[in-house]
């Protein structure tokens, strides 16, 4: 009778820090979003400088993947602000709309200063998701297994 008092408690342990887990999934696919925006800001902006090859030919030639990804593919598709991530907040989704519908707009000039000009705003949202991803994954983390842990108080 022991051994399945142990083995539930190992089980209520595990499932309540996947739970935990889980819960800051979010917070993870945020800063993953916000390193792979500021990566392609940096690589449309050298793109802009040299080579300049056509928008459908350097977004179908960017190596994205994840959320990041599937939005780029629906705003080139759609142009609409829906297609972006819920984990972002309103005042985001604005900030990626006018980011988005800015790309190939205008001559070359004027996109290399609009989007040099968005260097800055972006690597502070990225710093800022990545301590936010950290210390809300830590902490949801070390909730599930507290969870778990008085789960099992209560089982012995």
């Amino acid at each position: 009778m022991v051994w399945l008092k142990v083995l539930l408690a190992c089980l209520a342990v595990t499932f309540s820090t996947g739970i935990g887990y889980l819960a800051a999934n979010k917070y993870r696919c945020r800063y993953a979003f916000y390193r792979q925006f500021q990566d392609f800001n940096a690589r449309y902006v050298s793109e802009l400088e040299y080579a300049r090859k056509p928008l459908p030919v350097f977004l179908s030639e960017y190596p994205a993947s994840g959320d990041f990804k599937k939005t780029l593919e629906e705003w080139t598709r759609r142009h609409a602000a829906d297609s972006l991530p819920d984990f972002l907040t309103k005042e985001e989704k604005a900030e990626c709309a006018d980011y988005f519908a800015m790309l190939g707009r205008g001559d070359a000039a004027a996109q290399r200063e609009y989007f040099s000009a968005r260097r800055k705003p972006l690597e502070e949202r990225s710093a800022a998701s990545e301590k936010e991803s950290k210390a809300r994954n830590a902490l949801y983390l070390k909730l599930g297994l507290l969870a778990g842990l008085a789960f099992v108080i209560l089982i012995l």
